[in-house]
């Protein structure tokens, strides 16, 4: 497994001019996330040592790219490569304002190739329907079977579900107003079982006399609930609902929009309903519309299963 940890020394390896900028870029990064700060330090380093005894500061464009092609050679991902161009761009930004003779970030026209964008993860219909029949009457449990058929029902975000104001669902015409992206407002579609999930809830909230006067969804505590909060109970209640693989907020997100998608076809709805604002982002839901009926017509159509047993 690859070391995500960078000790904080520089590696003697590295010529001395380039050690020394690495270790100015470390002391520039030490208000930054450790995570950021150690990604940035691993790509620069990663530079440095196919630079060899050349000046990182005197590198030119051209060489760069070079360097970006033997990396992608070894194997790296294009989404690896983009991270590290990323890293780059930044280190040189610093150089720059460390001296103003370098008037260019070497940076600045390069591209990584592009990574082959890798599908969402979503539940077939069967299992997101095991998953949100929370089968107990708690308050917490209540809460939890509220917010994930919300979820589901509605395709929301994280971040959506964590922010929603209990005034922004009206339950008598089955809608709920989220700020997306962007500060943008949208307005979606709230199934009957979500409706009843929801109402559910509003009752035994209303016996909480510390509960935000706002939030939709509150802790034990009576303040809005937490996103890491959300994440821990969904993963819970899949193992409880007996689902074989790990649940994520943004799964049942990927789920909403699979299942809309696979029984209307209408791409511009699920669209409107995701709150995306390119067509682009949503297409993806398309493959995964096709994966399904691939693997329809491969249980199914007797060619097709001799084709695949030659």
């Amino acid at each position: 497994m690859r070391n995500r940890t960078l000790p904080e020394t520089v590696p003697s390896e590295l010529a001395p001019v380039n050690a020394a900028h690495l270790a100015d870029f470390a002391a520039a990064l030490a208000a930054r996330p450790a995570h950021t700060r150690a990604a940035y330090l691993r790509d620069v380093r990663a530079l440095a040592t196919l630079a060899q005894d050349a000046d990182l500061a005197r590198l030119a464009p051209a060489q760069l790219r070079r360097f970006l092609a033997t990396m992608h050679a070894r194997g790296l991902s294009g989404r690896s490569l983009a991270r590290a161009l990323s890293s780059w761009r930044a280190f040189y930004r610093h150089l720059q304002d460390r001296d103003p003779s370098l008037a260019e970030n070497p940076c600045a026209g390069l591209k990584a190739p592009k990574a082959p964008r890798k599908l969402p993860s979503a539940l077939s219909p069967d299992e997101a329907v095991r998953l949100v029949e929370i089968d107990a009457d708690d308050p917490v449990a209540v809460r939890d079977r509220a917010l994930l058929e919300l979820a589901y029902s509605s395709g929301l975000r994280l971040a959506e579900l964590v922010g929603l104001d209990v005034d922004r669902v009206d339950l008598e015409s089955g809608e709920v107003r989220v700020w997306g992206k962007g500060a943008k407002e949208r307005i979606v579609p709230v199934g009957a079982a979500a409706r009843d999930a929801v109402r559910a809830w509003l009752a035994a909230r209303a016996g909480m006399t510390t509960a935000d006067p706002k939030a939709l969804f509150v802790g034990r505590n009576g303040k809005r609930i937490a996103p890491r909060t959300i994440q821990r109970r969904l993963a819970q209640w899949a193992q409880v609902q007996g689902l074989a693989r790990h649940v994520h907020p943004h799964m049942l997100r990927h789920s909403f929009a699979s299942h809309v998608l696979q029984s209307s076809g209408d791409l511009r709805a699920v669209q409107e309903m995701l709150g995306h604002a390119s067509i682009a982002s949503t297409q993806v839901y398309t493959h995964l519309d096709f994966q399904h009926l691939a693997k329809a017509y491969d249980a199914a159509h007797p060619r097709a299963k001799k084709k695949r047993g030659k």
